[in-house]
């Protein structure tokens, strides 16, 4: 029945967002993040995104990460200046422990900003966090 399934709960891992300098372009990229904060690796990561706000919406990315270590990040894909003034989601699927774990992660339109940077775990670098 409904009340046996364990739906377990999201910890330390996190979504981030960092502007960093690209090599190939000149150019400073806004990229994402997945950050495993846990003791334990997290594997088979699926990760689905998409952008949106009242009048658009961009396509759903699918991005097949594989395993994130414990205490490390990978990176998930440069997200277009453009798209900062839209809803960001990232809807993340992983095993970890024997049990499967889902959560929705969302940048709120314009939050993606230089002024909303924070020192980031594991990464040593500063951003943008949604927990």
């Amino acid at each position: 029945m409904k009340k046996d399934i364990e739906i377990p709960v999201v910890e330390n891992v996190y979504i981030a967002v960092v502007k960093e300098w690209n090599e190939e372009f000149l150019a400073q990229d806004w990229n994402s993040y997945i950050i495993n904060d846990r003791d334990t690796p997290i594997e088979m990561v699926l990760i689905v995104t998409k952008g949106y706000d009242n009048e658009r919406k961009t396509s759903l990315l699918r991005h097949g990460i594989g395993t994130v270590a414990a205490k490390s990040s990978a990176k998930i894909e440069m997200i277009q200046e453009e798209l900062l003034g839209m809803n960001n989601e990232f809807t993340v699927t992983f095993f970890a422990e024997g049990k499967l774990y889902d959560k929705k992660y969302l940048f709120r339109k314009n939050t993606i900003n230089e002024n909303a940077f924070q020192d980031l775990p594991v990464m040593d670098q500063r951003g943008i966090l949604v927990k």
